[in-house]
C-alpha cells in the first residue's frame, strides 16, 4: 500500500492536522512527521502524539548507515523505507530543504491535499 503525505509550512498546522485525523479515527501509530531538523521533528511528534522515522521503521542496517550519511541522503532513505519511490523521496527531501514539514500516513487514509 502506497503511503499518503501532506506538506505543511509550520508546526502548528501539522499538529492541528494530526489532531483532526485522530478525531476521525486515524491511528496515530500510522502517522510519521519528518522535517529537516531532528529537534523540530521530535518537538512536533511530542506535541501531536505522532511518530518519527526510527530504527524500527527503516531497519537496523539503514539506521546504522544513516549515522554516516549526509542529512539529505538520510531523509531520502527514510522516505524510501516508508514506501516512496526514489524520485518521490528526492522530491519530498527537496520540500524539506525549503523548511516544510511532511506528514506521512502509512495506512490508506486520504489526506486532504
Amino acid at each position: 500500500m502506497k503511503p499518503n503525505y501532506k506538506e505543511f509550512q509550520n508546526d502548528e498546522e501539522v499538529v492541528r492536522e494530526i489532531e483532526t485525523l485522530k478525531a476521525k479515527g486515524v491511528d496515530p501509530a500510522t502517522m510519521y512527521v519528518i522535517t529537516h531538523d531532528d529537534d523540530r521533528t521530535d518537538r512536533i511528534a511530542d506535541n501531536s502524539d505522532a511518530n518519527t522515522v526510527g530504527a524500527s521503521e527503516v531497519g537496523l542496517g539503514t539506521s546504522i548507515k544513516n549515522v554516516f550519511r549526509k542529512k539529505g541522503d538520510e531523509l531520502r532513505a527514510k522516505f524510501s523505507e516508508l514506501g516512496f519511490t526514489e524520485a518521490e523521496a528526492e522530491n519530498l527531501e527537496n520540500k524539506l530543504d525549503q523548511g516544510k514539514v511532511i506528514l506521512v500516513l502509512k495506512e490508506d487514509h486520504p489526506v486532504n491535499m
